[in-house]
C-alpha cells in the first residue's frame, strides 16, 4: 500500500497524491496554472457575452459564436491537464485518449475556420456567413470524433477499461500520437491558410491573421516538443504525464495570451471603411468626371464621337439627353456699303416753292 504523503490526508485515494504532495512539486504546479487558466477562460467567455451588443462591425459579430466554442475547448484544456496529474487509471485513461484529440481538433478547427473567412475578408471578397463557420468548425472536429470513439471501442473491446493502464508505456505512447494524426492535419492545415491572410489588398484585417499564425506556430513548437520528449524511452514512466500534463498548460496559455486576448482588443473597435472594397459606388459622393457617353445603350462610341465632332460650338451638358443645345451665331454681312442721298425732310413742305 502507498504511503500518503504529509502534506495529504490520511484517508485520500492514493491516485489523488499528486494534487497535494509536496514531495511531487510539478502536480501542484501545473494544478495551479491550470486552474488560472480555467478562470481566465471563463472570464473571457463572459467578457464574450458581455460586449456581443458592443461590436460595431458585423463581420466580427458572426464570428463570436466560433469564438466562444475556442474558449470552451480551451477550458476543456485546462481541465483535461488534472486527469494527467491524476494517475492512470481506468477512468482516466479513456478520458486522456478521447478528450486529448477532440479538445485541440476543436481548437484548432476554430481557427481554420477564422483563417479561411480572413483570406476572404483581406481580398475584398465576401465573408462566410455565422452558420457557415460555425458549421465547419463542428464538422472538422467531428472527423477527430470519430476516429477516437472506433480507437475506444477496438482497444477496450467495449467493456475493458484496464487496458491502458496494462499497455506498456512505449506502446501507449505510440498509440497516443498516431490517434492525433488527424490533429497534426488541421495544425498544418490553419498554419497554410494563415499564412494566406498576408495576401490581400485590404490590410486591416492581416492583423488577425498575424495572431492565428502566431497561435499556430507555437502550438506547433509545443507539440514537437512534448511528441519528441514523450516518445523517448524514458526510466520512469511518471514523467510521460508530467510531459502530456505540461503541454497541455503550455498551449492553452497560448490559446489565451496569443490569440484571445488580442482578439478581444480589436473586437470593439469601430469600423474602418478602408477594410472593406466601395460599394453602390454611383450612390456614394465623387469627383466628378465629363464624360461624354450617353444613357442610351443604343448609341455605340463610335456614333457618339462622330457626332460631337459634327457639332460646332457645343454647350455639353453633363447627365442630359443626347441632343445638346447649340450657341448660334449670327449671319454676318460682307457686301460693300455704297454712298445713297439723303431725303430731306422738308422736300413735302406745303409753304415752299416749286424750283425755289
Amino acid at each position: 500500500m502507498a504511503t500518503t504523503p504529509t502534506s495529504c490526508r490520511g484517508d485520500l485515494d492514493p491516485r489523488y497524491h499528486r494534487l497535494c504532495d509536496t514531495g511531487v512539486v510539478w502536480g501542484i504546479v501545473l494544478e495551479a496554472v491550470a486552474a488560472v487558466g480555467a478562470v481566465t477562460s471563463v472570464a473571457f467567455m463572459l467578457a464574450l457575452l458581455v460586449l456581443i451588443c458592443k461590436v460595431q462591425d458585423s463581420n466580427k459579430r458572426k464570428l463570436l459564436p466560433v469564438q466562444f466554442l475556442f474558449l470552451l475547448s480551451v477550458l476543456g484544456v485546462f481541465g483535461l491537464t488534472f486527469a494527467f496529474i491524476i494517475k492512470l487509471d481506468r477512468s482516466t485513461g479513456p478520458t486522456r485518449f478521447f478528450l486529448f484529440g477532440v479538445l485541440f481538433s476543436l481548437c484548432f478547427s476554430c481557427l481554420l475556420v477564422h483563417a479561411f473567412n480572413l483570406t476572404q475578408l483581406v481580398r475584398g471578397r465576401k465573408p462566410l456567413s455565422m452558420l457557415v463557420m460555425l458549421g465547419l468548425a463542428v464538422g472538422f472536429s467531428l472527423v477527430q470524433d470519430i476516429i477516437a470513439v472506433e480507437y475506444l471501442i477496438l482497444t477496450m473491446n467495449r467493456t475493458n477499461t484496464e487496458i491502458f493502464a496494462e499497455l506498456s508505456p512505449p506502446r501507449r505512447n505510440e498509440d497516443f500520437v498516431m490517434l492525433l494524426i488527424f490533429v497534426f492535419f488541421l495544425m498544418a492545415l490553419t498554419f497554410l491558410t494563415s499564412c494566406f491572410t498576408f495576401c490581400g489588398s485590404f490590410t486591416g484585417w492581416k492583423r488577425h491573421g498575424a495572431h492565428i499564425y502566431l497561435t499556430t506556430l507555437l502550438s506547433i513548437a509545443i507539440w514537437v516538443a512534448w511528441i519528441t520528449l514523450l516518445l523517448i524511452p524514458t526510466p520512469d514512466p511518471m514523467w510521460d504525464d508530467t510531459i502530456l500534463s505540461s503541454a497541455l498548460v503550455a498551449n492553452g496559455w497560448v490559446f489565451l495570451l496569443v490569440y484571445v486576448a488580442p482578439e478581444f482588443q480589436l473586437l470593439t473597435k469601430q469600423q474602418n471603411p478602408m477594410d472593406y472594397p466601395v460599394e453602390d459606388a454611383f450612390c456614394k459622393p465623387q469627383f466628378m468626371k465629363q464624360s461624354y457617353g450617353v444613357e442610351n445603350r443604343a448609341y455605340t462610341q463610335e456614333e457618339i464621337t462622330q457626332g460631337l465632332e459634327e457639332l460646332g460650338d457645343t454647350v455639353y451638358a453633363p447627365y442630359t439627353t443626347h441632343f445638346q443645345m447649340q450657341n448660334r451665331t449670327p449671319q454676318k454681312d460682307f457686301s460693300i456699303p455704297r454712298a445713297q442721298t439723303r431725303v430731306s425732310p422738308y422736300n413735302d413742305y406745303e409753304g415752299r416753292k416749286n424750283g425755289s
